[in-house]
C-alpha cells in the first residue's frame, strides 16, 4: 500500500472513530511506530487530525458547542476526567472564597469536595448549585441572570454580579487552549463572563482534557500566562505543553491509575533526563 493511501485510510478511521492511536496503526497496516507518527504529522499538518501523546484526534470545529440540555447523571464518566477532578479539589483550602465551574468538571468535582473544612463557593448553575446544598461546611452563592437549558448562567447580569466579588480562588474550564491563541470558548457571552472571574480571582486553576490543548474554539477568553496552574491528563501532547510552560504556567499531569493522583508538578526536560506520559482516554466538554 503507497504511503498516500495508507494516510487516506487513516484520515478515513479518524473521522469515523474520532480518534485513532499508534498502537492501532502499527497493528492495522503493520507499520513501525515512526512511520504511524509520521503519518499523523502529515495529516495534522492537512488539518484532518489532532495529534495526543498517544495518537490522534478527530479535530472539532471552532464553533463546537455541547448540547444545550445536557443531563449530568446520564453523561459517560471518563477517567481522565475524575482524575482532573479528584486532583483539583486538594487546592481548596479552609475558608477560601472559590469559584467553581458549571462545567463538566464542577460535577465531577462535586464527589470529592473537602467535607472537614469550612468554604465558600459560588456557582452559575442551577443543577450544580442543586448538587452542592446539601454541603453543610459551604456558603453557597448562585450566580444571578438568565439561565440556560444546560442550567448555567452566563449572561451580562452574571457578569456584572461576579464583577462585585473577589476570589481566592477559581476554576475554569473552556473550549480549547493554545500558547498562541490562549483559552478560547464557544460564545461571547461565556468568554466575557469568564474574563471577569479570571480577572477577580487571586489564584487561576485551568481545567482541561487532553484533547482541548492544542486548539482553538471561537472566542478568546485570555492569554495562557493568565493561569498559575494547568491541570490535564496523560495524552497531551508534549510540544503544546512545552510552550504553554514557557508562558509561566505551571502544569500538573494526572495519571490513569486511581492511586496516584497526588499533585505531581510535570517534570519539565531540564529537571529530568527523561519523562514518562502515560496514555489514557478522553472526551469534548466546554462551558463556563
Amino acid at each position: 500500500m503507497l504511503m498516500e493511501e495508507r494516510q487516506l485510510k487513516i484520515a478515513e478511521l479518524i473521522d469515523k472513530k474520532g480518534h485513532i492511536t499508534i498502537a492501532e496503526l502499527t497493528t492495522l497496516f503493520d507499520i513501525s511506530h515512526e512511520s504511524a507518527r509520521r503519518d499523523l504529522r502529515i495529516l495534522e499538518s492537512k488539518g484532518l487530525c489532532k495529534r495526543t501523546h498517544g495518537g490522534a484526534l478527530k479535530p472539532m470545529p471552532a464553533g463546537f458547542m455541547p448540547p444545550r440540555n445536557r443531563n449530568f447523571d446520564e453523561m459517560p464518566v471518563f477517567e481522565n476526567y475524575e482524575q482532573i477532578a479528584k486532583l483539583a479539589v486538594t487546592h481548596i483550602k479552609e475558608n477560601q472564597i472559590i469559584y467553581l465551574t458549571g462545567g463538566s468538571f464542577g460535577f465531577h468535582m462535586c464527589h470529592y469536595l473537602p467535607r472537614n473544612i469550612h468554604y465558600t463557593l459560588v456557582v452559575n448553575s442551577i443543577d450544580l448549585a442543586n448538587r452542592l446544598r446539601h454541603l453543610t461546611n459551604v456558603d453557597l452563592y448562585v450566580v444571578g441572570g438568565k439561565m440556560r437549558q444546560s442550567t448555567s448562567v452566563v449572561d451580562s447580569m452574571a457578569t456584572d454580579f461576579v464583577s462585585r466579588m473577589h476570589f481566592d480562588l477559581c476554576f475554569i474550564t473552556g473550549g480549547g487552549l493554545t500558547s498562541e491563541f490562549g483559552l478560547s470558548n464557544g460564545t461571547d457571552e461565556t468568554a466575557a463572563f469568564q474574563r471577569k472571574v479570571i480577572e477577580n480571582s487571586r489564584q487561576k486553576i485551568l481545567l482541561l482534557p487532553s484533547s482541548k490543548i492544542g486548539t482553538n474554539a471561537f472566542i478568546k477568553v485570555c492569554n495562557a500566562e493568565k493561569f498559575d496552574l494547568l491541570i490535564t491528563d496523560w495524552d497531551c501532547v508534549e510540544e503544546e505543553i512545552s510552550k504553554i510552560e514557557e508562558k509561566g504556567v505551571e502544569v500538573f499531569i494526572v495519571e490513569p491509575n486511581p492511586n496516584r493522583t497526588e499533585q505531581r508538578p510535570r517534570e519539565r526536560k531540564d529537571d529530568a533526563n527523561e519523562s514518562n506520559p502515560v496514555q489514557g482516554t478522553e472526551t469534548q466538554e466546554s462551558d463556563s
